[in-house]
């Protein structure tokens, strides 16, 4: 039996991972801002522990964690899961817009992060699972604030890999890429009211195709939670998971356009080191 530790778990991935974990007979540590919403959904269960976490508040954190700790043992795995989108053009988004989404994306998931990490060093085994998005691996007209959240949580999650893997600490950091979650409601998606025209072709039309691909989205949720079930158990897990077909598509996008950049600039690129000092004939 392993003992789950996931944020945001009153709905979206994960609730889902959090009802699958359990059918197999883990233990889980559900965290929300409002765990009733958790007790109301899952109900009484004698492997679930529902605590009441903002990940922004770091002294709740370690209280979440502590809690955990003295009910189960040990937290196997962490999944990251809370967070929340903001759409808009980067100039349309407000300082308090992009204040709240790094301190929930990126603040919070650090607070957590550091908060469970004592107890996996101390026994030098754990996973931890960021979620990002196929955001955090190239960024798009509307959603720049929100990229550059999920781009913070990849280079994180790559350090934290590097630093974790010789004590026997995995990280993954996971890309989905649109699936069919509330993740396009305005419960987690944050949409910027400044609207200035000159972004309408860019910014403006990913609104409009925001709202016709909301509940439209090609990927299965459940689908994905299963996969992080079994990913749990997986020796030698990546760095990196992208979920998807469309993230599959904008990886490989990506890289092709990456390597252009490369080939057409390398001169110069690789122009800007120091000369190599003259072969010494004496030598």
């Amino acid at each position: 039996m392993k003992t789950w530790f996931i944020t945001g778990a009153s709905r979206g991935f994960g609730a889902l991972v959090t009802q699958l974990a359990l059918q197999q007979g883990d233990a889980v540590v559900a965290t929300a801002r409002n765990p009733q919403q958790i007790i109301d959904r899952f109900g009484e269960h004698p492997n679930l522990l529902a605590v009441a976490l903002d990940v922004t508040d770091e002294v709740q954190a370690r209280a979440a964690a502590d809690v955990a700790i003295a009910k189960f043992g040990g937290i196997d795995v962490l999944l990251n899961n809370a967070g929340f989108g903001l759409m808009g053009a980067v100039e349309e988004a407000s300082a308090a817009e992009v204040e709240a989404v790094y301190r929930t994306n990126v603040f919070g998931l650090l607070n957590v992060t550091r908060s469970v990490l004592p107890h996996m060093r101390k026994v030098r085994s754990g996973r931890i699972l960021n979620i990002s998005s196929i955001g955090g691996y190239r960024g798009a007209a509307g959603f720049g604030v929100y990229s550059s959240t999920k781009f913070a949580v990849e280079g994180l999650s790559e350090a934290l890999q590097a630093e974790l893997e010789p004590l026997g600490i995995h990280v993954t950091v996971v890309e989905p890429g649109y699936f069919r979650t509330d993740f396009l409601d305005a419960t987690s998606l944050s949409v910027s009211p400044t609207i200035i025209e000159d972004y309408a072709a860019t910014a403006g039309r990913v609104r409009n195709v925001a709202t016709g691909l909301n509940h439209n989205q090609p990927g299965d949720p459940v689908r994905l939670a299963q996969v992080l079930i079994d990913f749990a158990d997986t020796p030698n897990p990546p760095v990196r998971l992208p979920l998807g077909s469309d993230t599959v598509v904008a990886i490989e996008a990506k890289h092709a356009s990456d390597a252009a950049i490369l080939g057409k600039w390398r001169e110069v690129s690789v122009s800007t080191d120091f000369p190599a000092e003259p072969a010494n004939p004496a030598a």
